[in-house]
């Protein structure tokens, strides 16, 4: 793997180079996500001794689609491979592990980060920031190879805050040449809204609850779609073309079908059929 990531290709889980953290450090509750409870720290019964899931062909009809949807932005090698230097948490000493545990949250998000701001960075339309952007992406590289102490101490969530009135800059710039009237929907609460054909382009989509909403042939281009939340939303012949902060897991959360369309920057998920 590489220790700097340039694009999107590095910022996608590589399972076969992590040490299963995202299955033994993060904890899950029962429900319609997971099909058992799960304590932070403790291996998920599913895991094999390899750090393979045994039941990965399976995991959605056993209940765990939650795993399906999950994805740690590269973390997970990262912190296997870089940040402890390959040692595996099964033969380290039990203090190692807690701290591989405790750092990898922390270095998923610095990485989720790094998947914004490198995106931002292929906006043409943000250029006014670009130079901003390109300092901010060294500075949360640089905070991604810390050691796992200073990792383990890092308030990341100020560094979030900082990064976010940037890409707030550059959703303004992205989205100011949309043609028609730019719709604000930031932090709307559209659960199960009927939206079906509706003329989202150019939207400020930033943490809308658009959980199970019908999104049905609507007109999604060139909208922010940074945190919103698509769990179960019908993006059936759904126009996603240049919609941009738009993540693995927050599609890999939706419904769609072969007429959704998609940025570039995302893979349609294998259970959409």
């Amino acid at each position: 793997m590489q220790e700097h990531p340039g694009d999107l290709a590095d910022l996608r889980g590589d399972c076969a180079n992590c040490f299963g953290l995202c299955c033994v450090a993060l904890p899950f509750a029962a429900s319609a996500d997971f099909a058992i409870d799960k304590d932070a720290g403790k291996p998920c019964a599913n895991l094999r001794g390899d750090h393979r899931c045994g039941i990965h062909a399976t995991l959605r009809q056993q209940g765990f689609t939650g795993c399906t949807v999950y994805d740690c932005f590269g973390a997970g090698q990262r912190v296997s491979q870089v940040t402890f230097g390959g040692q595996d948490w099964r033969t380290g000493s039990r203090e190692q592990a807690r701290r591989m545990f405790d750092v990898f949250p922390v270095v998923r998000q610095l990485h989720e980060l790094l998947w914004y701001l490198t995106e931002a960075l292929t906006l043409p339309a943000a250029r006014p920031v670009h130079a901003d952007l390109r300092r901010a992406l060294e500075d949360t590289e640089r905070l991604t190879r810390l050691s796992a102490d200073d990792l383990g101490a890092l308030d990341v969530g100020a560094h979030r805050q900082e990064i976010n009135v940037l890409l707030l800059k550059t959703s303004e710039l992205a989205r100011a040449g949309t043609r028609g009237r730019r719709k604000n929907r930031r932090g709307a609460d559209l659960i199960g809204a009927r939206l079906k054909g509706a003329d989202l382009s150019g939207a400020n989509l930033r943490g809308a609850l658009l959980i199970a909403a019908d999104l049905t042939g609507a007109d999604l281009r060139g909208a922010d779609l940074i945190g919103a939340d698509l769990r179960d939303a019908d993006l059936t012949d759904a126009d996603l073309t240049g919609a941009f902060f738009l993540t693995q897991p927050q599609v890999n959360a939706a419904r769609g079908t072969a007429g959704t369309r998609l940025p570039a920057s995302v893979q349609r998920p294998p259970h959409w059929g």
